[in-house]
């Protein structure tokens, strides 16, 4: 990889004082990563370059037919000062999978891990020192051929950003969501499966309506009956049925227009390890709201790389509101995400080799 570093980095007092700030997304690395893709030369040589504008054609097709993926995923700081990766061979291969589905080159997953660790081992002064605190990876690529043909693009640029980040919601607190009957996230043959730009784009509208009802997000049903539960914004949702050793974890099963969280996918195993069961299972509308009020539904919470795992307490409706258990984080919530981030900042032993050493 192309090195040229940043000689107007952060001294390493302003840069520690940015990174206690905390926030998400408030403040960004002293690096970035390009890389660019043709179709006659395939993938460039990767460079990290200071971080910084980048200058594009105003007939650049990603502005006109919205040609774009990206990931998330996380750098922790672990017990000895180094730092670890959390399954970033999950994100490089649903890196390439959105990428077949928008019609962009898939990048292979070695050259992936590569601009990855290079920006995490140039940058790891800014992964925070904190339990539920890291660093936040952003991997994204577009389209970047100029001209207005509706065609895939025969050039993209792939680029990396990273920021310190805390908690995306504060986890002492269980968000309240608003249930979209007017508006769907995804159908079947759709990009739902796919991390696209497009996808969120098209959920803002309900975002909005969610707010107006006085709540923090828009939880999605599917695009068919209207009466299966699928996503929360852009996070996968959890559903716990009973209490104590005997509860089981629940999921809305991937069908085809849910995203596939690795978040989601790693509290499957955690869940099991800590000996409750766990199911993918459709879950209706009717099935949440009679749950809860027979008190079968006991904890409901949301997942992914941002949040981590978020309580839900309270659901709002055009068919009515209804409040899980007491309205606060659950206890089996909280194990769970106390559990994941054990792993993540090597607290906890990794059973699942999640995850990948990098300084």
């Amino acid at each position: 990889m192309k090195i040229s570093l940043n000689p107007q980095a952060k001294d390493v007092a302003t840069r520690d004082a940015l990174v206690a700030e905390g926030g998400f997304g408030k403040y960004y690395t002293d690096h970035m990563v390009v890389c660019e893709w043709s179709e006659k030369d395939g993938w460039s040589e990767p460079e990290l370059k200071p971080y910084g504008p980048i200058s594009l054609d105003p007939a650049t097709a990603v502005f006109h037919y919205g040609q774009e993926i990206f990931e998330g995923m996380k750098a922790y700081r672990q017990p000895d000062k180094s730092i670890a990766l959390f399954r970033p061979e999950a994100n490089a291969k649903r890196f390439a999978r959105s990428a077949k589905r928008l019609a962009l080159p898939e990048m292979p997953e070695s050259l992936f891990l590569e601009t990855v660790e290079t920006l995490v081992q140039h940058d790891g002064g800014w992964v925070p020192n904190k339990v539920g605190e890291s660093l936040y990876l952003r991997p994204f690529m577009f389209a970047t051929e100029v001209g207005l043909g509706v065609r895939p693009s025969n050039k993209a640029l792939y680029m990396l950003i990273a920021t310190p980040v805390g908690a995306y919601f504060d986890p002492s607190k269980a968000v309240s969501v608003w249930i979209s009957t007017e508006y769907v996230r995804a159908a079947l043959g759709g990009t739902g499966e796919a991390k696209c730009g497009g996808n969120y784009a098209a959920s803002l509208i309900a975002q909005k309506a969610a707010a107006a009802q006085g709540c923090d997000q828009v939880v999605w049903i599917d695009a068919i009956e209207r009466r299966w539960v699928e996503e929360m914004g852009g996070m996968n949702l959890y559903f716990v049925k009973g209490t104590g050793a005997d509860a089981t974890v629940m999921t809305p099963k991937l069908t085809g227009t849910l995203l596939p969280g690795i978040t989601r996918d790693s509290i499957l195993s955690v869940a099991a390890d800590l000996g409750y069961k766990v199911e993918e299972t459709m879950i209706s509308i009717d099935d949440w709201r009679d749950g809860v009020a027979s008190g079968l539904i006991t904890e409901i919470f949301a997942c992914g790389t941002a949040a981590v795992v978020s309580p839900v307490g309270q659901a709002k409706s055009t068919m009515g509101t209804w409040v899980t258990g007491d309205g606060q984080p659950g206890k089996i919530t909280m194990q769970i995400r106390n559990a994941l981030l054990g792993i993540q900042h090597g607290e906890i032993a990794d059973t699942h080799k999640w995850m990948h050493a990098v300084i």
